[in-house]
């Protein structure tokens, strides 16, 4: 690098913004990383390489997009925040291979921004410092549109991190970790203190790594109603699994129909939702699904 700091560098992370008059934006959550060993496990489980691109969504004043830039053959950046992009059009000149989109992620066509941008390398991973009051959506537009992606590699908040990676029993498990897992094999890279940003966020982030796998560990008859299913299992937290899907998919009626269905799929109706497997809810919502409980 031509001999000057890294972006992510404390001293040159204020020079930029002191340089360009920047002042943060509350609303779009906005947190800069100046932490170079957290940049780096970022960007190592995101297994990039000359072959491979990346998509960043949020980037900031760009300190992840030169370290991705550093490691893959195509980068993509998609900021929201029309102030940023001519900072990022200035910092990260040198280059070429790096595209800076303004747009709202959520809003863009991600096929074709695929078709556009990374035609020419072999697989590619999304990479980002998330803001943290998008985190769920963009993630899930991730995930639901089955982009080619090889794995997703984000720092969110600490507490939905762990919710995305959490096994069936205990508290933090719930329709989150059912869709991420659905898609995706989730595990934690590391926990972030929140002294590593410019300003602090109020909470603690995590990184962590969603490997997008080639099919669903299972097989539905019909892939809506089974997430219909697993979000009526957790419209009440406290209430069983027979209390939750009578309210959406018997009401009115008596118990008699469900609690056979629920026979039949061999869930006992005094289990609460966080307590069932996604082969469970597979099996639950097919049994539903036959029984034209829709």
């Amino acid at each position: 690098m031509s001999g000057r700091e890294e972006i992510s560098s404390p001293k040159r992370t204020k020079e930029i913004i002191a340089a360009h008059g920047f002042s943060f934006k509350k609303s779009l959550g906005q947190n800069f990383l100046i932490d170079q060993n957290i940049l780096n496990k970022i960007v190592e489980a995101a297994d990039l390489n000359e072959g491979t691109g990346a998509l960043e969504i949020g980037p900031g004043i760009g300190a992840l997009t030169e370290r991705l830039a550093m490691s893959a053959g195509a980068v993509t950046a998609v900021e929201i925040d029309q102030r940023l992009i001519p900072i990022l059009q200035d910092v990260l000149s040198s280059y070429s291979h790096v595209n800076i989109r303004h747009a709202d992620v959520l809003k863009v066509d991600l096929h074709e921004l695929f078709r556009e941008d990374f035609s020419e390398v072999s697989k590619v991973s999304v990479v980002a410092n998330l803001p943290y009051y998008v985190t769920t959506p963009i993630l899930m537009k991730l995930l639901e549109e089955r982009l080619p992606l090889s794995n997703i590699v984000v720092m969110i908040q600490k507490e939905v991190a762990e919710r995305m990676a959490a096994r069936p029993g205990g508290k933090d498990y719930g329709s989150l970790s059912i869709a991420v897992q659905y898609y995706s094999e989730p595990e934690l890279i590391c926990t972030v203190p929140h002294t590593v940003f410019i300003p602090q966020p109020n909470v603690e982030s995590a990184v962590i790594r969603l490997k997008i796998r080639e099919r669903p560990p299972v097989e539905v008859k019909d892939e809506k109603h089974f997430f219909d299913v697993v979000r009526a299992s957790f419209t009440q937290r406290r209430k069983t699994i027979s209390n939750n899907l009578k309210a959406r998919f018997f009401p009115g009626e008596g118990r008699e129909a469900l609690e056979a269905l629920l026979a039949e799929a061999g869930i006992e109706p005094s289990r609460r939702g966080e307590t069932l497997s996604l082969a469970e809810y597979a099996r639950l919502s097919d049994v539903l699904f036959d029984a034209g409980r829709v």
